[in-house]
């Protein structure tokens, strides 16, 4: 894999750093990820589909042939010019109109694919001719000293020797193999150990349609021959042959679903071209891959006296000049599907582990999908913490600024690694957030729209603090906050930029002294006066200038993580909105809110909104049942286009499957994972991934007490 692209952001992002602590990070990450891909085999695949005007039919027999190959391409010397070019643009359009419904047909199975263009061809082949390039060229190889050069002399072999097992092109030996005889059953994915064989090889996969009447005519023959052969065999008295009656049933079977059109027969040929430093490897490489396939009591050989001809086969160009087929139906031909996995390797984003289906790196930028968001689920002790703190880290580098909501004090080292803020937010802390503090106005929008929203937003606090309420008391409570910001002038249509905002004694206050307002007035005395009064009653005196800040309510009660957890989100929001930069929030063991309907509402209106602010939200649980049984949890997830699901536990597996539409062998995957293993989902695609981190990151991010403790006390 050539990751030459990625290596060199990284090396532009580390000049551009101007933190020395995420310097440092930075080059110990780049020098990570080339280290990986140098000591392991780390490929890039590629596939191709090539749409050809006139589909060739190959027959049962083999007469014929070269009339069906040949005769098709036939064109009379005497058209004149002008018809020529009506027929090309004609032609065209037709395969223009087939290439859109073959990029249509995989689209809808989620696959992406784009039309070559020139510079992408001859880059293709010449790579294709000259396999020891590890180097893209293309069509700037074209224009040395400011002159075109024909293109076969840009793609073409410096040498090519010629045997009969082998061919040589430059320095590299090539042989071409194919597949002739398959089994009577081919398991789903069967070819996926050789397509992801860590070695360079090209595979082409020829499927030819045969005419339905053609095929049906050649089965009723054999089923004959098969039947005439079993009554000879009774007549003479002879043991029942199982051989022969099995290959009846399945003639006669085929024969009824080509006839009613639940499947058709094609002429499928297999071609496998490797490549080799030497002669000895290459022959290596053809055991391993005979190996492997005899193993599926499937068979190849070499093509004898045919490597030119192998080649060519293996070229994406559509040309079948092997011609070594073997009769399938489409139940076995669907069995050779090559896209065991999705790529999901770029030049942008973060390492996130090594996808285990293909062994190539997930390489991914969270910004490049629809929105930014991403949800995390996991049992306890699966990984979730280390990825996501990993994930900051790699986030930071990149120039992401990152906001979290820590739980557990997890993220104090992280913070104190790359010199970011870290807060904790405790009845007895000296940090403090006031949650009438009025939010910046954003450029362009209306004070009073910011006024009426940040007041919705408190009342929805306020309702998670004073516990169920009823409507006459929502109404109360919205009146008194209008007032009491009356008190301090804020109000619509004046500049309140400036002014000093109240605090909750203030609202008590003025509960106090309306109607019906003192019962919920001493309802919120313990969070102004008494015992919780701490963090809830005092002017927000924290430094946001930076760009990590963490919060930490560990050692708050479990009461008061909910209400926590809404004042901070809430000031991270108001701190989001007041400024347009590349964010992420990391909202951990985010079920303290789902637990109660306000904080749900609350932390589902972010997700919703924050791709306009070019923001990413975190949402990451351990209490999968509490986060799915609310009724924003389901609403979260389809709204978070990112989603990493690490090892389950037995009894939240169906919710899991149910909620992420997984397959039985995905279960599996998920309840056998070990620590750091499972999917990631990145929109429609999913890989089986590895979360893997380097020597300094692991310990900078690492959550295991015993390593923690060595840390600490290294002597002991």
């Amino acid at each position: 894999m050539n990751i030459e692209d990625y290596l060199k952001k990284l090396d532009t992002r580390q000049s551009e750093e101007e933190n020395d602590l995420l310097k440092t990070q930075i080059a110990g990450y780049r020098e990570f990820v080339a280290s990986f891909v140098g000591q392991n085999p780390i490929m890039s695949k590629t596939f191709f589909v090539v749409v050809p005007l006139d589909p060739i039919q190959i027959p049962g027999g083999a007469s014929g042939i070269a009339t069906k190959l040949f005769g098709a391409f036939k064109k009379s010397s005497a058209q004149p010019a002008q018809d020529q070019e009506k027929d090309f643009q004609h032609n065209l359009l037709q395969l223009n109109q087939r290439v859109d419904r073959v990029m249509n047909g995989l689209t809808g199975i989620g696959l992406q694919a784009a039309v070559l263009d020139d510079s992408t061809i001859i880059e293709l082949f010449y790579n294709l001719y000259n396999p020891e390039s590890v180097e893209k060229r293309g069509l700037a190889i074209a224009k040395e000293s400011g002159r075109e050069r024909a293109i076969t002399d840009i793609i073409a072999p410096p040498a090519m020797e010629m045997s009969s097992s082998y061919l040589k092109l430059g320095n590299k030996f090539a042989k071409t193999i194919f597949v002739f005889t398959y089994p009577r059953y081919l398991a789903s994915g069967w070819f996926s150990p050789i397509i992801n064989l860590a070695d360079l090889l090209d595979i082409s996969i020829f499927i030819h349609p045969v005419d339905t009447a053609l095929a049906l005519k050649n089965l009723r023959k054999k089923a004959a021959q098969v039947q005439a052969e079993l009554m000879e065999q009774e007549e003479k008295g002879m043991v029942r042959n199982p051989i022969l009656e099995t290959a009846f049933q399945d003639i006669e079977s085929l024969r009824d679903s080509l006839q009613q059109g639940q499947e058709h027969l094609f002429n499928v040929g297999v071609y496998i071209t490797i490549y080799a430093d030497t002669l000895e490897n290459l022959n290596k490489l053809e055991a391993q891959i005979n190996s492997v396939l005899e193993s599926k009591l499937i068979y190849a050989k070499s093509a004898i006296f045919q490597q030119v001809e192998g080649l060519s086969s293996t070229l994406p160009i559509g040309r079948d000049h092997l011609l070594i087929h073997a009769p399938l139906n489409s139940g076995p031909v669907s069995s050779f599907f090559p896209f065991v996995s999705a790529n999901l390797t770029s030049d942008e984003g973060i390492l996130y582990g090594i996808n285990r289906h293909n062994n190539t790196l997930v390489i991914f930028d969270r910004f490049s999908l629809e929105n930014a968001n991403m949800v995390i689920f996991a049992k306890s002790g699966a990984g979730k913490s280390y990825a996501t703190k990993l994930e900051a880290l790699r986030l930071l580098m990149t120039g992401t600024d990152v906001l979290i909501v820590d739980p557990e004090n997890e993220y104090e080292q992280l913070a104190k690694t790359v010199g970011g803020s870290f807060f904790k937010i405790s009845l007895a802390s000296d940090n403090h957030i006031n949650p009438f503090d009025i939010p910046i106005v954003p450029t362009g929008e209306n004070p009073a729209d910011v006024l009426k929203s940040h007041i919705v937003n408190l009342a929805g606090l306020l309702k998670l603090m004073l516990g169920e309420m009823t409507p006459e008391e929502e109404a109360l409570l919205d009146r008194a906050i209008s007032e009491t910001y009356a008190a301090f002038d804020i109000v619509p249509g004046k500049d309140f930029s400036k002014t000093q905002p109240p605090l909750l004694e203030n609202l008590q206050t003025v509960l106090e002294n309306m109607e019906g307002g003192r019962e919920l007035a001493e309802r919120l005395y313990r969070f102004t006066k008494g015992s919780y009064a701490g963090f809830t009653n005092r002017p927000t005196n924290i430094d946001i200038r930076n760009r990590m800040i963490v919060f930490s309510i560990r050692d708050l009660e479990d009461e008061l993580r909910p209400v926590a957890m809404y004042i901070i989100l809430n000031f991270i929001w108001n701190l989001v909105r007041a400024e347009l930069k590349k964010r992420v929030m990391i909202i951990d063991e985010a079920w303290w809110m789902m637990k109660y309907k306000d904080g749900a509402s609350f932390l589902f209106g972010l997700v919703k909104r924050a791709r306009k602010y070019f923001l990413g939200i975190s949402t990451i649980t351990q209490d999968v049942e509490d986060f799915l049984n609310s009724a924003y949890g389901r609403p979260i997830i389809t709204n978070s286009s990112l989603q990493i699901l690490l090892k389950q536990s037995p009894a939240m597996i169906e919710g899991v499957a149910k909620t992420f539409n997984l397959t039985e062998a995905e279960k599996g995957l998920l309840l056998e994972a070990v620590v750091g293993q499972g999917l990631f989902f990145a929109g429609p695609n999913h890989v089986a991934i590895q979360i893997i981190a380097s020597y300094t990151e692991d310990k900078v991010i690492t959550t295991k007490p015993e390593q923690i403790l060595e840390e600490t006390n290294p002597q002991t």
